[in-house]
């Protein structure tokens, strides 16, 4: 299983991934884990990846510019597409206003 997560915080991610079952599972070589800084994708002198929102309100909220050009760099088969080796592929975007994340989610089944 390969896991790519999208932040621009990656230091962040340093010391959760290297303990506990996650470590075991990626020294097992179960599943492989990848952590890809979003300024890497952002073209200004101060790789700026958020901004104000449009409709006014608290707060900052990302940029879809580099989301984007970071998940077309990783490759990612679009949802119309069918892989040719028969791998699945899923993009799970995170929100403070989403639904709930749960195995049935993922599945495309109401919760």
């Amino acid at each position: 299983m390969q896991v790519d997560i999208l932040t621009i915080f990656p230091d962040f991610f340093r010391g959760p991934l290297d303990y506990g079952i996650v470590r075991r599972a990626r020294e097992a070589g179960l599943v492989t884990i990848a952590v890809h800084d979003l300024r890497a994708f952002a073209h200004d002198r101060h790789r700026t990846v958020d901004d104000r929102p449009f409709g006014g309100g608290e707060g900052m909220v990302l940029k879809p510019e580099p989301i984007f050009e970071c998940v077309e760099a990783l490759g990612v088969t679009p949802r119309e597409e069918r892989r040719t080796d028969g791998a699945q592929q899923s993009v799970v975007l995170l929100s403070a206003q989403g639904s709930r994340l749960t195995r049935s989610s993922l599945r495309g089944s109401p919760n």
